[in-house]
């Protein structure tokens, strides 16, 4: 399961509002996976003063046993095939990954319902 950046950080600081038990459990739980765009988009908006994020943001990605995955040639090519649905150049990688990785999204965004992938938030 590849996690979006919200729910990533949702998780790393318990906010147990936006993450509720039956979530944390099932992040805890299955194979969990971060996308080094996402690492890419927070450290970008962290920089901007748009957001509050971990210093140590990778260690701690690393040390709660998520994998990384590396963005590839492969990932960034599938995002001419993705329907103009949202312009979002971060949401649309994740895309791409998830549909080449054969991975589900675990978002909020209700923008990732329009793709052919599967969206997980329960």
């Amino acid at each position: 399961m590849l996690i979006d950046t919200h729910a990533l950080l949702w998780f790393l600081s318990g906010d147990r509002k936006r993450i509720g038990r039956t979530l944390r459990s099932r992040i805890e739980a299955e194979a969990t996976t971060v996308s080094v765009a996402t690492l890419w988009e927070i450290a970008i908006k962290a920089a901007l003063g748009k957001l509050d994020a971990p210093r140590d943001l990778p260690a701690r990605v690393e040390q709660v046993g998520f994998e990384l995955l590396p963005v590839g040639a492969e990932h960034a090519w599938q995002v001419r095939f993705l329907p103009r649905h949202h312009g979002d150049p971060f949401d649309r990688l994740l895309i791409g990954q998830a549909q080449v990785e054969r991975l589900a999204i675990m978002t909020a965004n209700p923008s990732f319902d329009a793709y052919d992938v599967t969206v997980v938030w329960e």
